[in-house]
């Protein structure tokens, strides 16, 4: 059997490969290992986990199973409903829960589900311990009975408790500013509307009726095309869309054109430079990450760390710096002074900030980033294990010295199919179309299995 989690918890199509059965396995392990391993509570009261969901139908169902495996191990369990992933997050660490339970799998279509679990602190488990988790499903184990099974109750106050944290980060009001808020009938249709209520936004709420069967249905940040019209047709000041889980972001200007997780990462990033609060001027991103995002930041005097593609590898090197910005292309923005993860509210949020505290539209803040062209080619049925061969280093160096200082090469195997990834960026999209489309040529024939 294969490793079970991936880079976010454990996903699949729900009832089929995510089982109620293996619901309330993987929970009964976690309250085992991370037990043993003292993230439990000790003392007199008993450990506790919150659970939270999406707006899915089958997260009915594994809530259910879940809060049957922690309960059946001795641990309590607060339900905190339908809530974003950064609010089970928060709710977490402000509550002093012991554990915590995210039954989401965030972007995915509607019939898929997983299961997500979070240290105290609200921080995400590393390898080893979903490793140690792994091991421990389905072991023999002594069972408490009577007084020592755990307790549920409902934690009602979780969605105005996260909404009030949300608008607590914001230093100033507001008002003025009209915003069209695409909610992906996810788990934000209730806490991103009130947040941004909060802190004084005009709010236009849209894709916030879920049914259990129409997440990230045409909606969310997957889907941007209605958002684009809608900001249009009501002359809002900016539109913003999250996904199914919230814990990611990207935007749409005034005027309609998208702006990308980069481009938020760029206006977030120079006002925290601002405010003085990047730590060492710098900002941790991906590999994936716009040439153009890697240029504006130089010439405004930040540092970029790159990492390998995935918000965990972000966390990580901000974790082990210091670093209080991080974040993707795909609109995951991480900021330590605020969340222990991605979390599309709080971005959206600090972006409306920025825009008060300067006047200024976000067309204007993310003009300071020129995204380049970027073209990525995945290149299928090869052997993504030799792609250190050297005619194909030949062909990336060639086209590297071709693009010069105005573009970039990245060849990488993917880490979950046989397929090479080859994306090129370049000053013109015709060029960076042309290196792509030449490289993957020589990817195949280099790499082509048998």
């Amino acid at each position: 059997m294969g490793r079970l989690f991936g880079t976010d918890g454990v996903r699949g199509l729900a009832n089929s490969d995510l089982t109620a059965e293996l619901a309330l396995d993987l929970s009964v392990a976690a309250a085992h290992v991370l037990g043993e391993r003292g993230a439990l509570s000790t003392g007199g009261d008993r450990p506790f986990a919150v659970v939270g969901r999406d707006t899915r139908v089958s997260g009915q169902f594994l809530e259910a199973a879940v809060v049957a495996g922690l309960a059946s191990a001795g641990m309590d369990v607060l339900l905190l409903g339908v809530l974003p992933t950064p609010g089970v997050a928060f709710l977490t660490d402000s509550l002093g829960a012991d554990l915590g339970v995210v039954l989401s799998a965030s972007h995915n279509p509607m019939p898929d589900n997983g299961i997500k679990f979070l240290a105290r602190g609200g921080v995400k488990l590393d390898d080893a311990v979903e490793d140690a988790i792994e091991r421990r499903l389905r072991e023999p184990w002594q069972r408490p009975t009577g007084a020592g099974v755990g307790r549920v109750s409902s934690y009602d106050a979780a969605v105005t408790d996260y909404a009030g944290h949300l608008a607590s980060t914001v230093d100033q009001s507001l008002t003025g500013l009209s915003v069209v808020l695409d909610c992906a009938n996810g788990a934000a249709w209730q806490a991103g509307p009130l947040a941004l209520r909060r802190a004084g936004a005009e709010v236009v709420a849209v894709a916030a009726t879920p049914d259990g069967l129409n997440i990230n249905d045409g909606c969310g940040s997957t889907h941007l095309d209605g958002l684009q019209r809608l900001v249009v047709e009501h002359g809002a000041d900016v539109g913003f869309a999250v996904d199914g889980d919230a814990d990611r972001c990207l935007a749409v200007d005034h005027q309609g054109n998208v702006v990308d997780g980069d481009q938020l990462l760029t206006v977030i990033a120079l006002a925290m430079r601002d405010a003085g609060t990047l730590k060492a001027d710098t900002v941790v991103a991906t590999v994936m990450s716009n040439l153009g995002f890697v240029q504006a930041m130089h010439r405004e005097g930040v540092e970029v760390r790159q990492t390998k593609v995935g918000d965990r590898y972000v966390l990580e090197a901000m974790k082990a710096s210091g670093f209080t910005l991080g974040g993707e292309q795909s609109g995951h923005v991480i900021m330590t002074d605020h969340a222990t993860t991605g979390d599309g509210l709080l971005t959206a949020l600090q972006v409306l900030s920025r825009m008060a505290a300067t006047r200024q539209p976000l067309s204007e803040l993310a003009g300071v980033m020129t995204r380049l062209p970027q073209v990525l080619v995945n290149v299928s049925g090869v052997d993504k294990t030799r792609v250190g061969d050297p005619e194909l280093a030949a062909a990336v160096e060639h086209a590297e010295s071709e693009l010069g200082e105005s573009g970039r090469v990245l060849l990488r195997p993917s880490g979950t199919e046989p397929v090479v990834r080859v994306m090129v960026e370049a000053a013109a999209a015709e060029q960076a179309r042309s290196v792509a489309e030449r490289l993957a040529e020589v990817v195949r024939s280099r790499l082509a299995l048998g």
